[in-house]
């Protein structure tokens, strides 16, 4: 069958109308998976059903064809990022680009020995003798190796140390566990392969396990976490926080004890001058509570229902995996915050995808007053108020994430538009063969970058990556409305490989939508970052080296 005839094949085989109850609202895409359903698909070798008008699919030519046929489904070291930081602050490109590639440099260096090491695993048990004599021999010299890369990749080593073990662990798409069928055999070896092509890594908690390596259920610090943390605390107890001082130190990553703050001053929640934070706090909280009392109860009048309908039906959905977002108390205050965002933004209201956007700030503002992993957590054993903090305090960080990004949500999200397009021009300058192969297979970049820049990236990571994406969104100017264009770019050339290997329209569609990202950690986050950043200062100050 030809390339053509296969892609109207995948669409038709994977298209469903909307459920009735599922309502588009103030620009609200698709409904999320059912997953049981997408588990089902996948055995099958099929892609997930995708939000899409009945009868035979066409090539879509404008926003909102693509809108309809795309499924909106749910699915380094500390010294580098700290050389990164301050070469952030000289513009001469040759320092960028060899500082960034020190970075990958040594993420490679590290991804050989670890190879290196597998295989000496792998080997046949007769050369056990053999094998032992020589790394007998070796040892010396990669120790020395060793302790001369230790200032680099300490804190790149995240799947090195002992991890807690826990049940509770994101399995982001079910493509990504060993599935598949005896007609399918194909898809099966496929998917194994990809499975099969990561790095063994222990059992990693999704949210317990944060970026900065200092999180609950872990050692005591280390001695470099603890003089790091030390400048943190320095700098944040001054009477005037330094801001470009503390971005600087946040870009690398943000220790947990002090994530809460950074983020409320980096976001501009807080003032810089410390004598000034307790009211401001005061008065932000009681103004978003009395927007509670004025607003709230008008959610099922007609002409709010619809969109109160979409957040009751979206909330849910929203990490459907992790205990924490099941419970009903937090589902409510998800609703309260979603909902008042909504009526003070009537030009773009609420649209599918801002649910997710609350989880990030919600576990940050948790762990301030926790010490425990926060995925089982009981927010009921909080007292009232410290709840009604952490909901007020999610919601204006919210509000100044998107306010930044609003032209993303307004009637035919018109940012979005430009910034896949520009995507698509950024790849096709930094590496033409993955744009072209994409060309032949007839994939378009709106078809799975849409929910890119719709979500950030939320569904395509563990929150615990987005975390620590964000900590250096945070840090770095236009982060999440200018940078995340350049983390895209680099997040899907890392994929390089596995498109290349992929033959037809379907099978991209299914790598490109369940990239296999369980496993992610904070090293795969410092390279992903290093590489956006070089990017970055290549193409962002001349726009014409990426437009064609």
């Amino acid at each position: 069958m030809s390339g053509d005839g296969n892609k109207k094949q995948f669409w038709k085989r994977n298209t469903a109308k909307v459920p009735g109850n599922i309502q588009h609202v103030y620009g609200a895409q698709h409904p999320p998976f059912d997953p049981l359903l997408h588990a089902n698909l996948m055995k099958a070798g099929n892609k997930p059903p995708t939000a899409t008008t009945p009868g035979k699919p066409k090539k879509a030519t404008t926003f909102q064809e693509f809108e309809s046929i795309t499924s909106d489904a749910w699915d380094v070291g500390d010294d580098d990022d700290e050389l990164l930081a301050m070469a952030a602050q000289n513009l001469n490109i040759e320092v960028v680009m060899e500082t960034a590639n020190k970075v990958i440099e040594n993420h490679s260096k590290l991804q050989e020995r670890r190879q290196q090491q597998m295989d000496k695993m792998t080997e046949p048990d007769e050369k056990d003798g053999q094998e032992a004599h020589e790394e007998e021999e070796e040892e010396p010299d990669e120790e020395d190796e060793r302790e001369e890369g230790a200032e680099t990749t300490a804190d790149l080593s995240f799947s090195l140390e002992a991890l807690p073990l826990s049940d509770n662990r994101l399995v982001k798409s079910h493509s990504e566990a060993p599935v598949g069928s005896p007609k399918e055999a194909g898809v099966e070896q496929a998917v194994l392969h990809r499975q099969q092509s990561l790095p063994h890594r222990p059992v990693i908690p999704l949210v317990a396990r944060m970026a900065d390596q200092n999180t609950s259920g872990t050692p005591a610090l280390t001695e470099r976490e603890a003089s790091r943390l030390d400048k943190f605390k320095q700098v944040l107890a001054g009477p005037n926080t330094d801001l470009e001082e503390l971005r600087k130190l946040s870009w690398s990553g943000i220790p947990r004890q002090v994530r809460p703050i950074t983020w409320k001053l980096l976001s501009g929640y807080l003032p810089a001058n410390a004598e000034r934070r307790e009211s401001t706090l005061q008065r932000k909280r009681q103004e978003y509570f009395g927007f509670i009392e004025q607003y709230y109860d008008s959610r099922n009048d007609e002409h709010h229902q619809d969109t109160y309908r979409q957040i009751h039906i979206d909330i849910p959905r929203t990490n459907p995996l992790i205990p924490l977002f099941q419970q009903a108390s937090v589902q409510e205050i998800f609703e309260r915050i979603l909902f008042i965002w909504a009526i003070r933004h009537p030009a773009s209201g609420y649209v599918q995808g801002i649910n997710d956007l609350v989880t990030p700030f919600f576990v940050v503002y948790v762990f301030e007053y926790i010490e425990e992993e926060v995925e089982n957590f009981n927010v009921s054993s909080l007292q009232e108020e410290v709840l009604r903090n952490i909901e007020a305090d999610s919601f204006w960080c919210m509000s100044k994430l998107l306010d930044g990004i609003q032209d993303n949500y307004t009637f035919a999200q018109p940012g979005i538009q430009r910034k896949v397009k520009a995507l698509e021009e950024l790849v096709s300058r930094i590496d033409e063969t993955v744009h072209r192969h994409m060309q032949q297979y007839e994939v378009e970049y709106l078809q799975f970058a849409f929910r890119w820049m719709n979500n950030l990236l939320m569904r395509e990571l563990p929150l615990r990556c987005t975390i620590r994406l964000w900590d250096t969104y945070q840090a770095e100017p236009e982060g999440f409305s200018h940078f995340h264009l350049y983390v895209c770019a680099a997040f899907l050339v890392r994929w390089r490989k596995e498109i290349l290997e992929e033959k037809d329209f379907q099978g991209l569609m299914i790598l490109l939508q369940n990239l296999p990202t369980m496993h992610w950690g904070n090293e795969e986050v410092s390279v992903l970052l290093a590489e956006a950043y070089r990017l970055k200062f290549a193409f962002a100050d001349a726009p014409n080296h990426y437009k064609r």
